[in-house]
């Protein structure tokens, strides 16, 4: 695991300053403290730094083919290279190295840009072709690995895995995107189709982009797009057998490091999966580690004890006190970018955690996208057969009109807090899974916004763009296409950027078995029964996985990381939250409506209403904005 940079003049190729690129990946240190490199040539240079996993002393990087006529940077991994390089070999090629990084060189020699659907692996890399005079800037499937651009004042194209890397370059401008704030409130993060910084883009997941000296620089091409539109057959048995094996070799195929390997164990369904095959391939012990909070209801290290028993790992648990808000500094200068995601922080305790004894750890994330397990997707799916049942018109006047009558009852019992389902049936169900995902609607912050900053949004809605993306996505059914938004939308923008941005913090590689393209495709053709069945989602998942986890780990309700930031806001936090309508970079922005803030505020602390994740969200864009000097 690594970070990149680098410097690409499209219009005249221009020398390209080594020191430059050296500073963009100084500032991306953390992301690969075992060694650097930087290359140049005429109108192009590639930076890279180096967190040794595979190969650890003999593929320093940027690295050239053999034939020294490409030459690449590379951030990720690649776990089927070893097959790969054998069908190169038989072709022809020929290898200085042990790792993946070369093979990547000679699949482009080969193959062109279609090797990117031969790499089993996560990744965002950029690669220069001598000859060709073209530089290849390739993102992973599902965006595991990031990647930043931009189109500097001197006609150059920077790119860098992350933000900071970007902000090295002398000539980068600070300007805040106004359609990014929307975006960010309305999700609590900032999607992949926008940054923060005008003039900065992400390349999407699934996307590259091939940029050649002398000729325009076009759009970003997809090469991979994930596709609910075939189903499978077979038997339950069957069905459930197919994925077991492709679990497995996810699993192992993850497995291979020339460095300690862990697992991160929260006791849940997905992570103990996981942590349960790679106790079965592994003839030492697995290591392992849980976080927990010293507030019992959100305590969960007891369950990942428990599975820490079962399989006899090396665990590790540690609790996070509630104090712990000190280090929400160090979480917006970690992500940049506003990132409000309240888990972030025990997301990085335990990789602080895993960090004292592994290199690489191994996660659960992704199989709640892919197989059905929010609580959000299998409400989804239970309102769409009342939709199919009554037409809109009826539908919009009866709920529309009983959710807006509703109280909204945070404090209240589960079913009693009806109002979003009401609303949301009131809705499409591209509106009304939009809305049941965001942080806050399009009313709620039109009543924050001042009208100069309303102004600047020209009528831009964050929840559109998800909308859009759910009415065009390649499926067959309302659970198919909340799960399509989830993969494209959701996890690249929120928990994959979560666990990149805590993991590279502390120098740590997280792998996703659980993500192998494979393995969601397979997901994507289940049966609508064998992913959500009543009130259960990943049916087949948990089924499948009875032979290895206890009954009361596969089928407790689903919680998470959570943190007790409603509590921090009503105490330590509360002079932070009352500053934001004033003394704060937002208060002084003109951006928002301090009245509406500071209501906003005193109604929380007070504790009239849980307002707790929208501070969260101004606290965090706040403190971000802040960190990056930001001018209007």
């Amino acid at each position: 695991m690594c970070g990149i940079a680098g410097i690409f003049h499209a219009e005249t190729p221009k020398p390209v300053d080594p020191v430059r690129v050296e500073r963009m990946c100084d500032a991306l240190v953390h992301r690969g403290p075992d060694g650097a490199g930087v290359w140049t040539d005429l109108g192009v240079g590639l930076g890279h730094r180096r967190l040794s996993i595979i190969d650890i002393e003999g593929s320093p990087q940027p690295m050239p083919s053999a034939d020294g006529r490409a030459v690449i940077a590379f951030n990720g991994e690649i776990y089927n290279f070893r097959e790969l390089r054998r069908e190169l070999e038989q072709e022809g090629a020929r290898f200085r190295t042990s790792g993946d990084t070369e093979v990547i060189l000679a699949a482009w020699q080969r193959w062109g840009v279609d090797c990117l659907d031969k790499l089993h692996g996560m990744f965002a890399f950029a690669l220069y072709d001598l000859d060709k005079r073209q530089l290849l800037l390739a993102r992973d499937r599902f965006g595991v690995k990031p990647l930043f651009m931009a189109r500097l004042s001197d006609g150059s194209i920077t790119f860098a895995s992350e933000l900071k890397g970007l902000l090295a370059h002398p000539l980068m401008r600070r300007r805040v995107n106004p359609e990014a704030i929307d975006a960010y409130m309305t999700w609590g993060y900032v999607p992949d189709s926008h940054s923060i910084l005008s003039g900065v883009e992400k390349l999407p997941a699934g996307h590259f982009l091939l940029l050649e000296h002398g000729k325009p620089v076009a759009a970003p091409r997809r090469w991979y797009d994930i596709s609910f539109a075939d189903r499978a057959k077979g038997s339950e048995a069957d069905l459930s057998a197919e994925l077991v094996h492709l679990m497995r070799e996810a699993v192992q195929s993850r497995m291979v490091a020339d460095v300690p390997l862990g697992a991160f164990l929260s006791g849940g369904v997905d992570s103990s999966s996981v942590v349960a095959l790679m106790s079965e391939a592994s003839t030492d012990p697995v290591r392992t580690c849980s976080i927990g909070f010293d507030v019992a209801a959100l305590d969960e290290t007891s369950y990942a004890q428990q599975i820490a028993e079962k399989f006899g790992t090396d665990h590790d648990a540690r609790t996070v006190g509630q104090d712990d808000f000190t280090a929400i500094g160090q979480l917006a200068a970690m992500f940049d970018e506003p990132f409000a995601d309240a888990s972030a922080l025990p997301t990085l305790r335990v990789c602080q955690l895993a960090r004292e004894k592994v290199t690489v750890a191994l996660s659960g994330d992704g199989a709640d996208e892919a197989f059905g397990g929010y609580r959000r997707q299998v409400f989804h799916h239970n309102e769409e057969r009342v939709r199919s049942l009554l037409p809109q018109g009826l539908r919009s006047g009866l709920f529309g009109a009983l959710g807006r009558a509703w109280p909204k009852a945070d404090w209240a019992p589960r079913p009693l807090r009806a109002k979003a389902t009401l609303l949301a049936l009131a809705e499409s169900g591209e509106a009304g899974y939009a809305r049941g995902l965001s942080v806050t609607t399009a009313p709620e912050r039109a009543a924050l916004y001042s009208p100069v900053f309303t102004s600047k949004l020209s009528g831009f809605r964050g929840e559109d763009e998800l909308i859009q993306l759910m009415q065009a996505a390649p499926a067959r059914s309302g659970l198919d296409r909340a799960q399509y938004a989830d993969l494209a939308f959701w996890l690249p923008g929120d928990i994959l950027t979560k666990v990149d941005r805590t993991s590279m913090n502390v120098s740590l590689e997280a792998r996703e078995p659980l993500l192998d393209h494979r393995l969601v495709e397979f997901a994507a053709r289940l049966p609508e029964k064998m992913r959500v069945r009543g009130s259960t989602g990943k049916y087949l998942l948990k089924k499948c996985m009875e032979r290895y986890l206890p009954h009361d780990i596969l089928y407790r309700p689903k919680q998470g990381f959570v943190t007790p930031i409603a509590s921090w806001l009503r105490g330590p936090l509360n002079g932070e939250a009352r500053a934001i309508a004033s003394s704060s970079v937002l208060g002084q922005s003109g951006w928002f409506d301090p009245r509406a803030l500071s209501e906003l505020a005193e109604e929380h602390i007070s504790g009239r209403s849980d307002n707790s994740r929208v501070l969260w969200q101004l606290l965090m864009l706040d403190k971000s904005l802040t960190g990056l000097g930001v001018s209007e």
